[in-house]
């Protein structure tokens, strides 16, 4: 059975307004990049998506060494490394209070994400909105790719791990197995052959086994890890008890 959050999330943090960034993309703004289906103007994983995004928050704020694990269970913050980022800080406030469990950090943060995390790659042109008319009665918005390359890229990353076999990133390792945690990763067959090497090799990233190219410390892998296992107990098991 899952945790539930046993202290209210700080929503503010969740407003488009607050979460403007113009550095770097994080982790979770790489995460749902890459979950956008242009083909269908869809972002896959929906029903569980709150979850897989939060994930990736917490895998920010572990590359990061912002947070680690106060025991097997429960993620603490790292004193001191307190994030610029208002979507990465608002988690590692709630976190700050006091150890918690992976899920409930899960559960709490993850629900506030998709809006902000979306208006993020509008602002950057990765996502475009457009306006359409269905059967040139009723006004819709559409989400079509921006054109400026940078999923293909995040997605040509993915591939060369999973299917070429290259040593990662640590980033795009956490990336990996984020994606293949969420129960995603069939959805990109068109790009990333679904076969038996690339499953085995997507489990191995789920478990922390990077290689030693991805140059993160044990104790990054492990939070990773324990992250990304707790996305798949949330989006698979929990959903059909």
């Amino acid at each position: 059975m899952t945790e539930q959050p046993d202290d209210s999330f700080d929503e503010r943090a969740a407003t488009p307004a607050e979460t403007k960034q113009p550095g770097a993309p994080t982790l979770v703004e790489d995460l749902l990049l890459l979950l956008f289906q242009p083909r269908s103007g869809t972002i896959a994983g929906e029903n569980t998506l709150f979850y897989v995004l939060a994930g990736a928050v917490l895998a920010d704020l572990a590359l990061a060494d912002r947070v680690t694990m106060a025991d097997r269970r429960k993620v603490s913050i790292v004193e001191g490394h307190a994030p610029s980022d208002e979507l990465l800080r608002s988690a590692w406030d709630y976190v700050s209070e006091k150890p918690r469990g992976v899920q409930t950090v899960l559960a709490a943060i993850g629900p506030q994400l998709r809006k902000p995390v979306l208006e993020r790659l509008v602002e950057r042109g990765d996502i475009v909105r457009e306006e359409r008319k269905l059967l040139g009665l009723f006004r819709t918005t559409a989400l079509r790719d921006g054109g400026n390359g940078r999923r293909a890229r995040l997605l040509a990353e993915v591939r060369r791990v999973l299917v070429d076999g290259a040593e990662p990133s640590a980033r795009v390792a956490a990336l990996a197995a984020l994606l293949s945690g969420s129960g995603t990763l069939p959805q990109f067959y068109r790009d990333i052959p679904w076969t038996t090497p690339v499953i085995n090799r997507a489990k191995e990233l789920e478990q922390g086994n990077w290689g030693a190219g991805a140059a993160a410390e044990a104790v990054t892998r492990t939070v990773t890890a324990t992250v990304v296992n707790s996305v798949i107990v949330t989006t698979t098991v929990l959903p059909r008890s």
